[in-house]
């Protein structure tokens, strides 16, 4: 429609950690501005963070490239269910500070040190387990929305805002 071909809209992140952050953003841009890649990418020393969408024609190539990059090779993506051609505008790849907004200090946790992931099944077995402490990390909005049976809920405006309320339910 609108942009011309049938598109998918994806989002991925990870934590990884990558030594020069601008030879890595240029070679995304190079190779994903060829894809006919657009939107929104993060790129920081502690991984990467994106929103974007890519032609339907092309994803399979997309996919590759993703494949090649070691800490990418067979990340998770999220496909949204509904597309409508018209999410971006143009690429941009971005290097920041961080990927996420959380307010932690890069020095004080290493951030590919990380859970493994569970599937639907085994997450509903672990939080049946009454000695399981469930953390529920959304904010007060998307909380009222919907949340997990039992869960720590913050009552904040962002991430951020959650962490020192979380320690400190957490150490009580």
């Amino acid at each position: 429609e609108e942009a011309g071909k049938e598109r998918l809209t994806i989002s991925f992140y990870t934590y990884a950690h990558i030594g020069n952050t601008t030879i890595f953003r240029n070679h995304l841009f190079i190779h994903w501005n060829e894809m006919d890649v657009l939107g929104r990418i993060y790129v920081a020393h502690e991984g990467i963070n994106a929103q974007l969408s890519v032609p339907a024609e092309n994803f399979s190539v997309f996919k590759a490239h993703l494949d090649s990059i070691s800490f990418l090779e067979n990340v998770r993506l999220n496909i949204a269910i509904e597309q409508d051609n018209l999410s971006f505008l143009k690429l941009k790849v971005k290097v920041r500070k961080k990927i996420v907004a959380d307010g932690l200090e890069d020095n004080s946790f290493d951030v590919t040190n990380k859970g493994i992931h569970v599937g639907a099944e085994q997450f509903n077995e672990l939080i049946e387990d009454p000695d399981t402490v469930l953390v529920d990390m959304r904010n007060h909005y998307e909380s009222e929305i919907g949340h997990f049976k039992n869960a720590i809920t913050p009552d904040v405006d962002t991430f951020r805002d959650s962490l020192d309320i979380i320690e400190k339910d957490l150490r009580s």
